[in-house]
């Protein structure tokens, strides 16, 4: 098999874990959210430091502990994942698993409206379109439910932002998000003591304190760490093998598979203005698509030519 298929197939295999990762948090919906996210961030912790381990890379994070800018870009880019891990879970765990699969198909677009906006980007026509729809379609569910469906910006822009501050970021993947849970874990700690030892509720005004009482609901939170960084791994494989419009492409499987379990395993509710806007953002990353793959061609094309001329003044 070629490179770029054994990309593509990692691709596939981290938006499937992905996508499906629902089922797994559903089944942890007893479990106060907080509980989830601080477990979640501990045994990432150290599935990413087992990995770098492995690899022999652990020194690049203390270098980032090195670089007092460039740690506190890593801090704010924690505090935006740890928010989207966050909500990702209290949507699945309160039933709105549908407002997060809408979360993620928007997020391009809100990545593309910052790009504009924060890093002055230039959009092309079918790209203002795609973000057009995609805020009618915001605007459709406000005006439906009388309320913006919150869950969905909130994941849509952390995950935004978040993207947009690892595009400056000088380490890799896997570095930097090894140093942003490891910049968390103390957090996570202080609220496990507390809820173990204290009796904290949180925001559900639930306590369960089940790590260590619960055989299957331990072995489910330790599961948290390969889950979340598994496909991250993936991702990072696949990257450097598979063009960029093709990784978009195949993105779109992750919040896909969110959207049918939410509706045809967890039996969400599905109403009139959820059908009216969802193929409203479909149509909006079919745009978004074909202008990016028509910039990705572009660009190809202009590689080979300059490639070609440089070959011939050789």
């Amino acid at each position: 098999m070629s490179e770029a298929g054994k990309g593509i197939l990692a691709m596939v295999a981290a938006c499937c874990i992905w996508g499906l990762s629902s089922l797994y948090y559903k089944m942890l919906a007893h479990v106060p959210p907080l509980e989830v996210l601080s477990h979640r961030t501990l045994w990432s912790m150290i599935f990413f430091g087992a990995v770098l381990a492995v690899q022999g890379r652990l020194g690049q994070v203390a270098e980032l502990f090195r670089k007092p800018r460039v740690l506190a870009i890593v801090l704010l880019a924690a505090v935006l994942i740890s928010t989207n891990w966050f909500f990702f879970i209290f949507s699945v765990q309160t039933g709105h698993a549908v407002q997060a699969s809408l979360g993620y198909y928007i997020f391009p677009l809100v990545a593309v409206m910052l790009g504009f906006v924060l890093l002055g980007e230039k959009l092309g026509p079918a790209k203002w379109a795609a973000v057009g729809l995609a805020a009618a379609a915001v605007g459709v569910l406000t005006w439906g439910y009388g309320v913006a469906p919150w869950i969905s910006l909130i994941l849509a822009f952390s995950f935004g932002f978040y993207g947009l501050l690892k595009k400056g970021s000088p380490a890799g993947p896997v570095v930097s998000v090894t140093t942003e849970v490891l910049l968390l874990a103390p957090l996570a700690l202080i609220w496990l003591w507390g809820v173990h030892m204290q009796g904290w509720q949180g925001l559900v005004g639930r306590n369960l304190a089940t790590f260590g009482h619960s055989l299957k609901d331990s072995l489910l939170l330790m599961l948290a760490g390969p889950l979340t960084g598994a496909p991250l791994v993936l991702f990072s494989y696949a990257s450097k093998r598979v063009r960029l419009g093709t990784v978009g492409l195949v993105q779109y499987l992750n919040p896909s598979l969110q959207f049918l379990v939410a509706t045809l395993i967890f039996r969400e509710t599905f109403t009139r203005w959820h059908a009216i806007a969802f193929p409203m953002i479909w149509l909006a990353l079919a745009l978004y698509s074909w202008s990016s793959l028509r910039q990705d061609r572009a660009a190809r094309r202009v590689a080979v030519r300059v490639a070609g001329e440089g070959t011939t003044v050789t």
